[in-house]
């Protein structure tokens, strides 16, 4: 059988592999994030501020899908790269079967769950009543796309646990392409409001998703995939779920402290509304650049932790915390340096813009902080231990935010005063994880050095 192109992360150095691993993953993630963005800059600039918050309140709903798929995937790609450090090639190929018909199967349960919770989740969060029937309009056709962002997650899961970042980021550029030029055409030559851009989503998502499953049909080593071939083997799936699950559960609590955030937000007004989603790209794009170190602090883990080479995950924690720091901030400076300027790309509205930039100046400054916690928690569930981290984060993204709305926002029920909730729980949360990643480790640190 020919072998797949892997990517040696067993040996050699590892700051080049890392980067070069984790800058096409970086990329993938900010493209994906274009879809959402693309819909804001569109319908903000075509159809109107009312159009854009409803948009921009689906933000949050929209994120606890996002963030469960995501976390999910986690699983996929640690269990792969576990079984290649270990040389159990004979098993991935029924890995590989059980993980897609998993995937066809959670998709499809996730929009049935989204189509009915929508209302009551957009309610909760405080949607306007005068932008509820465009939101809804709008999520509703979005989770049509749901399934394929699973089968497109969860394939790109499996392609990277091999070492192969890229062609996921090229899966997603063309897909992104489709998505921007699809946006325009519907809401400005067709006409269209936010179903112009929830169908150009749907389109995307469809065609990145398709992309990803033909590559892995064409393969001829273990990698290959057969639709005749998928099944569920209760014991693969409980090694995928292991990790996946607490990883997945913490993505959505996350952004479901998000949806009480986005409450308070809400009582700002739709300018905040708006202004509020509008930034959150941003934030979004710098911290796509964290995740893709933790991404590779997963893989590059799980790998070595296969192999036994417990000193190399501990070089490889260090390097994608400082590089994960590090890039992010760089980008982080650009969008504050030139906040302006890059706001007006979304809106003309002073208004909006106001709320755009307090939001850039209090959370994306300083977003690099994610990293602490992210390559920190994925460290840890590179080596299978995936139910503490998301214990912490939950109790340091969810539990700490909730407690700061009832506490000092209440006290001091500020726009400013809401947005430092942020920068507040990464601190907590990064020396949280910090601190157990030391404890978990000092176990074998004595055959590491």
């Amino acid at each position: 059988m020919k072998k797949s192109k892997e990517m040696d992360m067993l040996n050699g150095g590892l700051a080049g592999k890392l980067i070069i691993f984790a800058i096409p993953l970086a990329l993938s993630s900010i493209l994906q994030q274009l879809f959402n963005s693309a819909d804001v800059a569109v319908v903000g600039r075509f159809a109107g501020d009312d159009a854009l918050a409803a948009v921009g309140s689906c933000v949050a709903l929209v994120g606890i899908f996002v963030n469960l798929i995501v976390g999910l995937s986690v699983g996929p790609n640690a269990v792969m790269a576990n079984l290649i450090g270990q040389k159990r090639r004979d098993e991935i190929n029924s890995t590989l079967h059980t993980i897609m018909c998993f995937g066809v199967v959670l998709g499809i349960i996730l929009t049935v769950i989204g189509m009915s919770t929508a209302r009551i989740i957009l309610e909760v969060s405080g949607t306007p009543e005068s932008v509820m029937d465009m939101a809804l309009l709008y999520i509703r056709i979005y989770f049509l796309s749901i399934p394929f962002m699973v089968i497109y997650n969860f394939s790109s899961a499996i392609i990277r646990s091999y070492g192969d970042s890229r062609r996921p980021m090229i899966y997603l550029f063309i897909s992104g392409v489709v998505n921007v030029v699809l946006n325009v055409f519907l809401v400005k030559v067709v006409g269209m409001g936010v179903e112009g851009v929830a169908i150009a989503t749907l389109i995307s998502n469809i065609l990145s998703a398709a992309m990803a499953v033909i590559h892995l049909y064409r393969k001829d080593d273990e990698f290959r995939f057969r639709f005749k071939d998928l099944h569920i083997k209760g014991s693969e799936l409980k090694r995928v779920l292991a990790i996946g699950i607490p990883a997945g559960i913490q993505g959505a609590i996350f952004s479901i402290s998000n949806v009480f955030i986005q409450s308070g937000i809400n009582s700002f007004g739709e300018n905040a509304i708006a202004g509020s989603s509008l930034a959150l790209n941003f934030e979004y794009f710098t911290y796509d650049i964290a995740a893709a170190f933790a991404q590779a602090a997963v893989t590059f883990t799980s790998q070595n932790y296969g192999a036994g080479n417990y000193k190399r995950c501990r070089k490889i924690f260090w390097m994608c915390m400082a590089f994960g720091i590090v890039f992010t901030e760089v980008l982080s400076v650009i969008f504050i340096i030139g906040k302006d300027f890059f706001v007006r790309i979304y809106t003309p509205s002073s208004a909006i813009a106001e709320y755009a930039v307090i939001r850039m100046e209090h959370v994306c400054a300083l977003e690099g902080l994610t990293a602490t916690y992210e390559v920190g928690s994925s460290a840890l569930r590179g080596m299978g231990k995936s139910l503490a981290p998301s214990i912490i984060t939950i109790i340091g993204t969810v539990v700490f935010r909730l407690i700061w709305m009832a506490t000092v926002f209440k006290a001091v029920p500020t726009y400013d005063m809401l947005m430092n909730v942020y920068v507040a729980s990464w601190v907590f949360t990064g020396l949280a994880i910090f601190v157990t990643y030391m404890i978990y480790t000092r176990k074998f640190r004595h055959i590491a050095n």
